[in-house]
């Protein structure tokens, strides 16, 4: 009888592993598919527009009627953008997650300070937008990369300081408490956690600037739009999603076709910058202690 059960346990834990490992092959499955149906559109629609005075040229006067010109600005743009505010987020982020594990660790500040991050993760990235441009119109300034920069700083500082926490929190507690064995000093420990973590960083660095130069919603009413260079922090400056977003709405299908080349160029970016993080995860992996 005993044995009996034991075989109808073991066949029914069977069934459940392979129906939930047919379950994950279908949800990946389905995630390449729609990876690819996206990659597949976007070239179909964008390779025949794409040239080379698309990616070295600025917009000329129409050219959102057809005209000529490229979109340079938007380059230039996404870029100034996406990499201001990796840099102004991982000035608060990191030193911020180095002391909520070192002189922080276990208080109740640090269980507030993450719900809040928790919290702005979840928010939609136009709010941030919306309460820039309200301390703008307070101020009395103008839409420019600077205020696109602190809108986009706002949605990528929890994605990178929520990520960057939980990479430190997988270092081994062993590997602290040897640390701290040795007589070093709180400083010295956060040292040790950011060279574990290393690896960790960087993929998070990655993701918060794909989040970052893929954002339309923060930028659409603090950095405002632009057909040339931005010279400055205080003028505006345009971006690849708002470049793709006005060449849609235009009637002109050579126009819309733009659109998807812009599109394409933004999708390689993300990629290339992906790859970055991939190979920089697996270099700088390769001593840290497990």
């Amino acid at each position: 009888m005993k044995r009996n059960t034991r075989r109808h346990h073991y066949a029914r834990r069977r069934y459940v592993e392979r129906l939930m490992i047919g379950l994950m092959r279908g949800a990946l499955g389905l995630a390449a598919l729609a990876l690819a149906s996206l990659l597949l559109v976007i070239l179909v629609r964008g390779v025949n527009a794409l040239s080379w005075a698309m990616l070295t040229e600025t917009p000329a006067a129409d050219f959102y009627l057809g005209g000529g010109g490229g979109i340079l600005n938007a380059i230039v743009g996404s870029l100034a953008l996406a990499l201001g505010a990796i840099l102004c987020a991982s000035l608060i982020a990191v030193p911020g997650v180095l002391y909520m594990h070192t002189y922080g660790k276990g208080t109740r500040h640090v269980a507030i300070v993450r719900l809040t991050l928790d919290v702005l993760w979840g928010m939609p990235s136009i709010v941030f937008g919306a309460t820039i441009l309200t301390v703008l119109l307070w101020l009395g300034l103008r839409t420019s990369l600077l205020a696109g920069i602190l809108a986009l700083t706002l949605v990528v500082l929890p994605i990178l300081a929520r990520t960057f926490d939980e990479v430190v929190r997988m270092v081994p507690t062993d590997l602290t408490q040897a640390t701290l064995a040795l007589g070093t000093t709180r400083l010295e420990l956060a040292r040790m956690l950011l060279r574990q973590s290393m690896p960790g960083l960087m993929a998070a660095l990655f993701l918060a600037f794909e989040r970052a130069i893929g954002d339309g919603a923060a930028v659409l009413f603090t950095a405002g739009y632009t057909n040339t260079l931005p010279r400055s922090l205080l003028d505006p400056v345009a971006s690849l999603p708002l470049a793709i977003f006005f060449q849609l709405g235009t009637p002109f299908p050579a126009v819309q076709d733009r659109a998807y080349a812009a599109a394409l160029i933004l999708t390689v970016l993300v990629l290339v910058f992906g790859m970055f993080g991939y190979l920089a995860l697996h270099k700088l992996g390769r001593h840290v202690i497990r």
